[in-house]
């Protein structure tokens, strides 16, 4: 075992926020374990891996030990050989105080693999029935979440936990976007009662962004520009607190978490100003930001609709724009079909249209002349109900 032992400033951090520690691991070593050490009570530092050949896993500030083996590695992380040559422990210095913050690495390298985990038992969900909406010109309306976390990152359930609960909610997608890691991207495909996007929630001290496909790992020490090269990107709950939107970027993205769970109060117009000045053309999605139940909201709060051919689409469906957002799988819903609006289980709510027109909703399924959008739905009191292209 390496014992490792340092102080981390103030001025370490505004220098350099991302360090790099560097141990040995010799050839045909079988697993390494990684624990760190110091008073959470004082900061927080980020935890991840590097070996001579590049990323490995991430898992921030949701654990203080990882293990990698050739076979199974800790969620976050990612299994496979051990190359030989000098590795990285990452540390993020997220939050260091004036005085300082000391900290320990401690580096076992074994020569025969620690043994895994336990694997879970598959799990099944009762789906309840679809939402009676019709198809426009051979596409579904399909509803699902475009961000959530698993044990991949700072989340507390696993990726069948999670998709077993998104389905009994009636979502038809989930995009998973662990932080900072792709390790949860191959467990996607075992899943079979909903369609699980893989993502990447790329995660900086000066915002967020997921990038959606099977696109390996997104580097979140390059630039924000860099960040969508290869994938569909997203700004994520830009006016999010301590992890609001501040990056700089040359071009912005098109598609924006306007609805995030974290919108409690939807009288209040930020999120839908901050969409407008954007740019003029953006393409509107919602995520629940699912960690574990009693934190965020529930998968599919808010619910994100998406019109596409199939389930294997909807990230085409979302480039070409054909989204809508609810505050549920069961909520108050506006959709498109065509030249009209179908505004379901909407009886009494406001249609507000582009410019500032209003007209209330009369019955639980109307159908009303669209024209061009964006549409939303608000209660007589300004609370947003649902968003529509």
């Amino acid at each position: 075992m390496t014992l490792i032992r340092g102080r981390w400033s103030l001025d370490d951090r505004l220098e350099q926020i991302l360090r790099e520690v560097p141990f040995e691991v010799p050839r045909g070593a079988a697993g390494l374990t990684v624990r760190l050490g110091y008073d959470r009570s004082k900061g927080v530092l980020d935890l991840g891996a590097a070996s001579p050949y590049g990323f490995r896993g991430w898992s921030g500030g949701a654990r203080d030990e990882y293990t990698i083996t050739r076979d199974w590695a800790t969620p976050g992380y990612l299994p496979g050989e051990l190359e030989g040559g000098t590795w990285q422990v990452w540390l993020r210095l997220h939050r260091v105080p004036p005085e300082g913050l000391e900290f320990s690495l401690e580096v076992s390298v074994h020569t025969r693999a620690p043994d895994p985990p336990a694997e879970q038992a598959p799990l099944e969900a009762a789906r309840p029935p679809r939402r009676d909406i019709p198809d426009v010109e051979g596409l579904r309306w399909y509803a699902g979440d475009f961000h959530a976390h698993t044990v991949h990152s700072d989340g507390a359930l696993t990726v069948q936990e999670l998709a077993a609960l998104a389905a009994g909610r009636g979502l038809d997608f989930l995009a998973v976007t662990d932080h900072n890691t792709v390790s949860h991207h191959p467990h996607l495909a075992k899943v079979r009662e909903i369609t699980l996007i893989p993502g990447q929630e790329v995660t900086t001290d000066r915002g967020h962004a997921n990038v959606f496909g099977d696109v390996g790992w997104v580097d979140f020490r390059k630039p924000a520009d860099t960040w969508g090269e290869r994938g569909l990107m997203s700004v994520n709950h830009p006016l999010g607190g301590d992890c609001a939107w501040l990056q700089p970027i040359a071009e912005r993205p098109r598609v924006a978490e306007v609805w995030h769970s974290g919108w409690w109060d939807r009288r209040w117009g930020a999120p839908l100003a901050w969409a407008e000045a954007w740019r003029d053309d953006v393409i509107v999605i919602g995520g629940s930001d699912f960690h574990r139940h009693g934190s965020d909201g529930l998968p599919g709060e808010p619910t994100t609709w998406v019109l596409a051919a199939h389930p294997g689409e909807i990230l085409e469906g979302v480039r070409e724009g054909r989204t809508a957002v609810s505050a549920g799988p069961d909520a108050p819903l506006l959709l498109r079909l065509g030249d009209e609006l179908l505004a379901l289980d909407a009886d009494g709510l406001v249609l507000v249209r582009k410019g500032g027109a209003r007209q209330v909703i009369r019955g639980d399924r109307a159908l009303v002349p669209a024209g061009e959008g964006p549409f939303r739905l608000e209660t007589h009191e300004n609370e947003v109900m649902a968003l529509c292209a």
